[in-house]
């Protein structure tokens, strides 16, 4: 690996700094907000309840866009009810807030970062079955006020060892501690450790933000390496203020700034090597612009020159290079046209954090990528070949978003929210809402998968580039529905799914539109019971039956396969039959005599003897032979007798064996 270090300051810039993930989440609401009001979807003007974040740039920066803040409950009941939106921040509010808001019927927008969240519950369960809490934090810090108001009165607020002298519990109470999501780590395990010993009966539960803790371990070791250290946030930056501490400890020659005015260029014009971080509360662009004044300050006059003699390269340009030297962690160009030497990391080359770069490219090889930084603080130029293929990516998803073409693509990731796509290079993401055209809740069969989309919403600015295979769907339906109903007709045999069983019937996909298939159709026989007849996905041959406006009867009472058409000859009057009992009433018998044909044995013509019921001679089930006394084939109702073969042939004329409709008859 070639030296990149010689004579030259050390610029490092901790991979954690700049906004964390809730405070991201909560600016680009409200900048989601704007538009919707711009775009006339909203109504009334827009508040945010407390500045979203602290730093005075981008509240001023909302300001300017119309955007309110509000900063006690006393101006939020003065909002005219029903009106405006109330975008609370990721710092969270207390439960009464909500409600407030709710009285007032005024619109939430709710933004609070989820790890506050996660507290708010904690604090909420545990308050309400009896236990204390305990709360280490800021008092005053508005994260903390909110997690306060889902407490009860037993619930207070400890941020340092002074305050843990008058902690006095009531005996057998048992106790809760969790923390204020930006607080000092170390700090607050002393604070645990110390309560602890008071003996009660406690459950800790560490609710400092990950990436709060990961923030502050990288901050304290970059300030162990480095002769100057600058912090960068809003002065009222809690987070940033224990940044700050922590980094003074290590450093002493540690400055807190806001901006890059703020930063005195003597104060750091001899040191060798600089260490920069930033609050969650920082926006990149000023983490950058303090990042390039560090790397390039001491080399202005040697930059001068190199400029002089070569061709210039400009920050956003496509440049081609060879490769000179490669790793498994970044690539080093030497940009042709030009003597600088690039760098392209890990990171800038790929999306995929395992990827060894020496399988990727070769000593020799010729590649373009983009230059997103004149001096990566080492006097190397920083490329990106991922930002390039994004880039170009882009314009071609700006090109079908502008067409509406349909795109194609392999689903790269599978996320909480929906599916990530890649188009040359730059991602699409598709919401999990716009993914079917039917609810799916699990959608990990899509890994992988190459699927079709169209693109709904192109900002790349935003990284908002959203994608929707929903409405394909729903306009491939409805030309199969047109398709089907143009095709199909009244007596026509069609091939289906079966894509739902119920207890009345099953509903079959007939390629455009579902069509039903009765329980009373579905067999010339009698079906007790269609979900044991029928499993989903089946495939069936059916009978168009009806078609109303768009309800289409199915049936499978093909009339080919009608019991009843050979029925007058084999069931005649005075033959003998063989049959099967089927089901039992006070009157009669049914006699299944083959499926689809079924005949009434009256309980008068059961024997020659008084019988009071039919099941206190027969049982469900048993074959019994009998006589045909009367068949209407018209009607469909065929009458047998018992009796009359006991009488030697002679029928014993019964008005009520006629009278029952057996089709039609259903036991009560």
């Amino acid at each position: 690996m070639m030296d990149r270090n010689s004579g030259k300051r050390e610029v490092v810039v901790a991979k954690t700094a700049g906004f964390c993930f809730g405070v991201e989440r909560a600016v680009n609401e409200v900048y989601d907000q704007i538009q919707l009001q711009k775009e006339g979807k909203t109504d009334g003007p827009i508040y945010t309840y407390g500045p979203i974040i602290h730093n005075e740039e981008v509240v001023r920066d909302l300001e300017e866009r119309g955007v309110q803040v509000l900063n006690t409950p006393e101006e939020l009941k003065e909002l005219p009810e029903g009106e405006g939106t109330v975008i609370i921040r990721s710092h969270g509010v207390s439960k009464a807030i909500y409600e407030l808001l709710k009285e007032r019927k005024i619109r939430i927008v709710d933004a609070t970062c989820p790890f506050v969240k996660k507290i708010h519950r904690i604090v909420e369960e545990h308050s309400r079955a009896g236990e204390a809490v305990i709360i280490i934090g800021n008092p005053s810090h508005p994260e903390v006020e909110g997690i306060r108001g889902w407490g009860n009165r037993d619930t207070i607020v400890i941020e340092n060892e002074t305050q843990l002298e008058n902690l006095s519990l009531s005996e057998g109470q048992k106790l809760c501690i969790v923390s204020q999501t930006t607080f000092n780590y170390n700090k607050f395990k002393e604070l645990v450790e110390k309560i602890l010993k008071k003996g009660y009966d406690s459950s800790v539960l560490n609710t400092i933000c990950n990436a709060t803790q990961e923030r502050q371990v990288e901050a304290a070791r970059i300030a162990s390496q480095v002769e100057a250290m600058i912090v960068i946030g809003g002065k009222n930056s809690s987070n940033t203020q224990k940044l700050y501490e922590i980094c003074l400890k290590e450093c002493k020659n540690t400055f807190y700034i806001q901006t890059l005015g703020d930063l005195d260029p003597d104060s750091v014009s001899s040191v060798r090597s600089v260490g920069i971080t930033a609050g969650a509360s920082t926006p990149k662009k000023i983490i950058e612009e303090v990042h390039t004044r560090m790397a390039e300050q001491s080399f202005a006059e040697l930059l001068k020159e190199e400029e002089e003699s070569t061709k210039p390269i400009r920050t956003g340009e496509i440049v081609t290079g060879q490769v000179i030297e490669v790793s498994k962690d970044e690539i080093i160009l030497s940009i042709a046209g030009n003597k600088s030497e690039g760098v392209i990391t890990r990171d800038e080359y790929s999306n995929d954090n395992n990827v060894d770069l020496t399988t990727k490219v070769q000593v020799g090889d010729e590649m373009e990528a983009k230059v997103i930084k004149l001096n990566d603080g080492v006097g190397m130029v920083s490329l990106s070949y991922k930002r390039m293929a994004a880039d170009r990516g882009n314009r071609r998803l700006e090109e079908a978003f502008e067409n509406q073409e349909v795109l194609t693509a392999k689903v790269t990731q599978v996320l909480d929210g929906g599916l990530s796509v890649e188009v040359e290079g730059a991602r699409v993401f598709i919401p999990a809402s716009l993914v079917s055209d039917t609810y799916e809740k699990d959608l990990s069969k899509y890994a992988g998968q190459d699927i079709e989309f169209v693109i709904t919403e192109f900002n790349p600015k935003r990284r908002r580039i959203i994608g929707d295979r929903k409405q394909l769907l729903v306009a491939k339906k409805a030309k199969m529905k047109e398709e089907l109903f143009a095709r199909i007709q009244p007596g026509d045999v069609v091939e289906g799914v079966v894509k739902n069983v119920t207890d009345f019937g099953a509903f079959i996909d007939l390629g455009g539109a579902d069509g039903l298939l009765h329980i009373s159709e579905m067999s010339w026989g009698r079906v007790e019971n269609p979900k044991k007849v029928f499993k989903t996905g089946e495939h069936l041959k059916v009978l168009v039956k009806d078609i109303q406006g768009e309800k289409i009867a199915l049936s499978l009472k093909f009339p080919e396969a009608n019991p009843w058409v050979h029925a007058a000859e084999k069931y005649a009057t005075g033959n003998i039959v063989t049959g099967r009992v089927a089901r039992m009433t006070d009157f009669g018998a049914f006699v299944e005599l083959e499926p689809g044909v079924d005949a009434l044995l009256h309980v008068s013509q059961i024997a020659r003897e008084h019988v009071d019921k039919p099941s206190d001679v027969l049982k469900i089930g048993q074959e019994i032979e009998a006589k045909v006394v009367d068949f209407n084939g018209e009607d469909h109702k065929i009458s047998l007798s018992i009796k009359a073969m006991q009488n030697g042939g002679q029928h014993e004329a019964d008005d009520e064996v006629a009278d029952v409709d057996i089709e039609n008859y259903t036991e009560e």
